[in-house]
């Protein structure tokens, strides 16, 4: 429910100059590209208040299936980079009453304890980038946008590649044909449906 960003909201107002907090939101909230969301997190980059954001695995909560992310808000004046967490893969998946729920080890509990008070980055975990970094992402705080993106090369040789190339021409073909068929075969029922009007 949209009631949670004045939550958010008055969580922020309620802090001391020197006040920390947190607070869980929908993950939804991290990556909104308009309206009350982004105002928020952009109100936040821009005051150096997040301290860091963990995006949690589904079903950490046994009375709910939202995906959920943690904001850490710290008003202190020092100057910070935010910290931002993947751990949406973490956890282990029980079944609790009629509900399944995500229950993080302590191993893993202490990879995400770590990650956020020794500020490491780690590939496709945790990440700290800079405020020019968070606006050119429009104020998004997942971390997986900040991540590099890593493409395989695998080498082939000419005739592997033409070959292949053959091959998905022929699969193509067929796919082809089998369309034509399905759309003359529809249109043949169609009009028996005509006809008996």
């Amino acid at each position: 429910m949209s009631i949670y960003l004045l939550f958010v909201q008055h969580l922020i107002y309620a802090l001391k100059n020197t006040g920390k907090g947190a607070i869980v939101v929908p993950t939804g909230f991290i990556t909104a590209q308009s309206g009350i969301e982004k105002t928020i997190r952009q109100k936040l980059i821009e005051n150096n208040w997040l301290h860091g954001v963990v995006s949690m695995p589904a079903n950490i909560f046994a009375n709910t299936g939202t995906q959920v992310s943690v904001v850490f808000i710290d008003k202190s004046p020092e100057t910070k980079r935010p910290v931002f967490i993947d751990a949406s893969k973490l956890g282990t998946q029980i079944k609790d009453g009629k509900n399944q729920r995500t229950v993080l080890s302590a191993a893993e509990e202490a990879q995400i304890v770590k990650a956020f008070l020794c500020h490491d980055n780690i590939e496709d975990f945790s990440i700290h980038p800079s405020e020019e970094e968070i606006v050119a992402k429009n104020y998004s705080f997942s971390a997986g946008q900040y991540f590099d993106i890593k493409i395989e090369h695998i080498p082939i040789s000419q005739s592997e590649f033409k070959q292949k190339m053959s091959d998905y021409q022929q699969e193509l073909s067929q796919l082809f044909a089998q369309s034509n068929a399905l759309e003359k075969e529809i249109f043949a029922n169609l009009e028996k449906v005509f006809l008996q009007e």
